[in-house]
């Protein structure tokens, strides 16, 4: 079946939320991204899903093509009304880092709407901080640096070096055109942040401690080049879900749908499947 690129707008209160829509198969997945990135970063992804499922993604605010807000709002609120309208009874949710967030507290808010999660890395609402390994916490203390100092484009380098490449790989690991994608997406997030940090009111959840609650089937999955405590959380995870699997992507970063857009599909693929 043909995969179609249709652009979209979904009116969300005090804001559009600019969106698109590759049509193929059923189901319907709702593709989530992470918190330095935008819809662009499942772009291959879908390319490699052949037409198998109809995806959409859309950018939240302050990310890729929509604005940042004026006004205080919730992403959790803006997704609800996202899937308003599609107008689907139930859609699986892709999430990566924190749209995985974002798809286990909807889970949990309307758990009729969602069909199954595919999440990558996550961060969950709730969930104990993480104790960091040398290397990421030795990054962790250079981006602290750089944000103190306001310099946005060693600040986007590092992150960069973070999250793209893993903690514990040399910077530069993953070249373009993922490097150049990530540096560009992650850069319209630092010039938004600051204006809008202090906006975003979504309610606390908690899903960490209610996991028992959610019934949708799971796929949880995380690169073996994350940050090591993102792995030990992913694990966790999909063993405290009722229908929980854990998969470890081999040698992928925090990012695997920009540096292997092939092994998220398949993975993708497997769990809707079943």
């Amino acid at each position: 079946m043909t995969n179609v690129h249709r652009t979209l707008l979904f009116d969300a209160p005090g804001a559009r939320l600019a969106g698109e829509r590759h049509d193929g198969g059923v189901p319907v997945v709702v593709a989530l991204h992470a918190g330095v990135a935008d819809r662009r970063s499942w772009r291959d992804m879908v390319a490699h899903l052949d037409g198998s499922a109809t995806v959409v993604s859309y950018d939240r605010r302050g990310y890729g093509e929509t604005p940042r807000s004026s006004a205080r709002f919730s992403d959790l609120d803006d997704l609800v009304h996202v899937l308003e309208e599609l107008n689907e009874r139930s859609v699986w949710l892709l999430g990566s880092s924190m749209g995985g967030r974002l798809a286990l507290d909807l889970a949990l808010r309307a758990p009729d709407r969602v069909a199954g999660l595919i999440l990558l890395s996550p961060a969950v609402s709730g969930a104990p901080e993480p104790d960091l390994d040398p290397d990421t916490q030795r990054l962790s203390d250079l981006i602290d640096h750089a944000l103190v100092a306001e310099d946005l484009d060693e600040l986007n380098r590092l992150e960069t070096w973070l999250w793209l490449d893993g903690p514990g790989s040399e910077e530069g690991r993953v070249g373009d055109p993922a490097r150049a994608l990530a540096l560009a997406m992650n850069a319209t997030v630092i010039a938004n942040e600051s204006e809008q940090a202090e906006l975003g009111s979504d309610p606390e959840v908690g899903a960490w401690s209610r996991l028992s609650q959610i019934s949708a089937p799971a796929t949880v999955a995380c690169g073996t080049l994350d940050v090591p405590a993102f792995s030990v959380r992913s694990r966790s995870l999909a063993n405290g879900l009722p229908h929980g699997e854990f998969v470890a992507l081999e040698g992928v970063a925090h990012l695997p749908s920009l540096e292997s857009p092939e092994l998220v599909a398949q993975l993708v693929s497997r769990a809707l499947k079943g």
